[in-house]
């Protein structure tokens, strides 16, 4: 608009005349009516933005969760690129790291090339997930009394031994901890605990300390946090209860808990919130009992008893925490497995199912996916494998039963989930199978590995 061509002549048009020459002013300002987000009359630009990312190989557990700068977190389920939820200012910092590592099975992910200031679109950060192999197996004899210590391949599985360690009298039970430094026996008639700590490198063991309990002890537990341990004595009906130094392995004694009659197994789900014992009793009433665990002291409080089949002698908890399973040993209505769900807020259980076996099962397993159980059956010398029913823990049978040593008293899978063992107490020998990762169907590999008489129980640690 030219407004020198417009001369006012009184107030009205002088009015007038400022009007026009404010809203010139404006449309100059607004550099004349165009659009734009990058530049202004002073030469300013707005502030872009940029996108962090990379790519995931090796994952094959769950729960896999990585966090940019201490916040954003982003799950994981799968391999392949990813990209963090926000995005960053140009000329900011990043830092991506593993916030939660993925269990099902447990494995271990590092970071490279995590960190820096992105000038640009960030797409090469690396993470890698790897399952720890397993490097040692521990076989317990409880007619020589003692535990024979074996380094494991991680390719095939087999056994080499290490060395044999005196226990108290006729070892039944072992466990390691849950960082692998330490083992516990449980000496069924030996009214004792046998404590060791284990060479990193060696996988031998040495004496650390003896617990004096009086009565017969056949299962002994860590808590998967480490804190706690606890032995059920089976002959006074009652579980020992111990807090656990982390960096010493020493127990310190906490009391005793009440349970059924007769209990042969204890186990701690893997949120260390609940502990469950079967309370063999054959015929009279056989039950499994559930425990609140105080995550500070370790103590123990019923929640409640619950119907089993005939002679319950064993017990393992899948690895979401959602699931028990306990076999029945006994007569009349045993040779069976029954399912229970979990309340994972009071610890209540809820019956699933009951389910054949084979004859006499003793010992059950769930591999660390939580996809199948294994179940030793002692007087066929065989091992049944089940496939677990994600949603409601029910089982399936796997083909058939896999033939065992002589008397097949134990069973454990491996937490890479790739081999699974079992303890034959008639032929003192340890037999591995490759698990097949589909179906979860076992392979006998390689020869038996020998153990000493009456092999009780085996266990693996990475």
């Amino acid at each position: 608009m030219d407004t020198s061509i417009f001369l006012p002549t009184n107030a009205r048009q002088l009015k007038f005349a400022g009007t026009l020459l404010g809203l010139a002013m404006g449309l100059a300002a607004c550099g004349g009516g165009s659009s734009g987000s990058s530049s202004d009359s002073g030469g300013g630009s707005t502030t872009s933005t940029v996108s962090i990312g990379g790519t995931v190989s090796g994952l094959t557990g769950t729960g896999l969760v990585l966090q940019n700068n201490s916040g954003d977190n982003l799950s994981i389920s799968d391999n392949g690129s990813f990209t963090m939820a926000t995005a960053l200012a140009n000329g900011a910092s990043y830092n991506v790291t593993v916030s939660s590592q993925p269990s099902l099975p447990s494995q271990t992910c590092t970071v490279t090339n995590g960190s820096g200031t992105a000038s640009a679109a960030v797409t090469n950060v690396v993470v890698s997930c790897a399952t720890p192999p397993v490097r040692f197996a521990y076989a317990a004899n409880s007619g020589t009394d003692d535990v024979s210590a074996y380094t494991v391949d991680a390719s095939t599985g087999a056994l080499t031994a290490v060395g044999q360690y005196a226990t108290g009298t006729t070892p039944d039970s072992i466990v390691v901890d849950p960082q692998g430094k330490f083992a516990y026996v449980a000496n069924f008639s030996g009214n004792s605990l046998s404590a060791y700590t284990i060479d990193g490198s060696t996988g031998a063991l040495s004496s650390l300390a003896t617990y004096t309990i009086t009565g017969l002890l056949p299962s002994i537990t860590i808590s998967p946090n480490g804190k706690f341990a606890y032995a059920v004595i089976s002959s006074a009906g009652q579980v020992a209860m111990y807090t656990r130094d982390t960096s010493t392995g020493l127990l310190s004694a906490n009391g005793l808990a009440a349970t059924g009659v007769d209990p042969r197994s204890v186990v701690v789900d893997p949120s260390s919130k609940f502990a469950y014992v079967a309370n063999y009793d054959n015929g009279n009433g056989s039950t499994v009992s559930a425990y609140a665990l105080d995550s500070s002291s370790g103590t123990l409080t019923l929640v409640g008893t619950y119907a089993t089949g005939a002679g319950p002698r064993s017990i393992a908890i899948d690895p979401t925490g959602k699931f028990a399973y306990v076999t029945n040993y006994g007569a009349g209505n045993g040779s069976t497995v029954s399912a229970y769900s979990i309340n994972t807020n009071t610890g209540a259980l809820t019956t699933v199912g009951t389910y054949a076996t084979g004859t006499a099962p003793r010992s059950i397993a769930v591999e660390p996916r939580g996809k199948f159980a294994y179940v030793t059956n002692l007087i066929d010398n065989t091992v049944t494998t089940f496939s677990i029913q994600a949603s409601t823990g029910a089982l399936t049978p796997v083909g058939t039963a896999v033939a065992t040593g002589a008397g097949p008293f134990s069973v454990t899978a491996d937490p890479t989930g790739k081999f699974v063992y079992v303890a034959n107490f008639t032929d003192g020998s340890v037999w591995c199978y490759t698990v097949n990762s589909t179906s979860g169907a076992l392979t006998r590999a390689g020869t038996s590995f020998t153990a000493h008489t009456g092999t009780t129980a085996v266990i693996t640690t990475q």
